[in-house]
């Protein structure tokens, strides 16, 4: 009978470690602690400085936006599907709120490689409230672009000016042409 009792008290304790253990490596994984953040916060100021000196007018964007999600590099490629992934910050009124991951998958007619950076500016405080609501956010074709692509100037015309939402990528480097937002979903990540 002693013999019975260490084995369950053996499986018991095996059951219990396992579980703290599983607990423990979760909350590691969690980013509280790492440089993540700090990371993304970096590349991010990068970004925004890149942006306002290579295209002034965005700095006119920004101050009327009530908010601007900031994606410091995204890296897409593709051979018929395709796919990409980036990190950023949403920030309200010069300050991050939340960091965000962009995934984005395809199908078509594709080929090539290509990094590049986008700002979302939300322009209204409903466009705004909607993204931060939502457990993952995908952006649709109703998004106005300010700078796609490797436009030279702030493209504004009535339809860009009467969006909720506006886009501008930049930055572009890579063999891949046409670089686009739409149908990439935006998730709240901790870093």
């Amino acid at each position: 009978m002693t013999r019975k009792i260490s084995s369950r008290l053996t499986r018991r304790g095996f059951a219990l470690g396992a579980l703290a253990t599983t607990s423990l490596t979760a909350a590691c994984g969690n980013g509280v602690g790492s440089s993540g953040a700090a990371t993304i916060d970096a590349r991010v100021d990068a970004t925004l400085s890149q942006m306002y000196s290579l295209y002034p007018n965005t700095q006119t964007l920004s101050d009327k936006s009530t908010g601007m999600l900031v994606m410091p590099l995204v890296t897409e490629a593709g051979f018929i599907f395709g796919g990409g992934y980036g990190r950023g910050a949403l920030r309200i009124e010069g300050a991050t709120v939340d960091y965000y991951d962009t995934v984005k998958g395809n199908a078509g007619l594709q080929i090539g490689v290509q990094q590049y950076a986008h700002v979302l500016f939300f322009m209204t405080q409903d466009a705004l409230s909607t993204f931060r609501r939502s457990s993952g956010w995908t952006a649709g074709a109703d998004i106005g672009y300010a700078l796609k692509d490797k436009g030279d100037t702030l493209a504004a015309d009535t339809n860009t000016l009467t969006s909720p939402i506006l886009a501008a990528i930049f930055g572009q480097a890579g063999l891949q042409i046409g670089a686009t937002i739409e149908g990439s979903k935006y998730t709240r990540i901790i870093p």
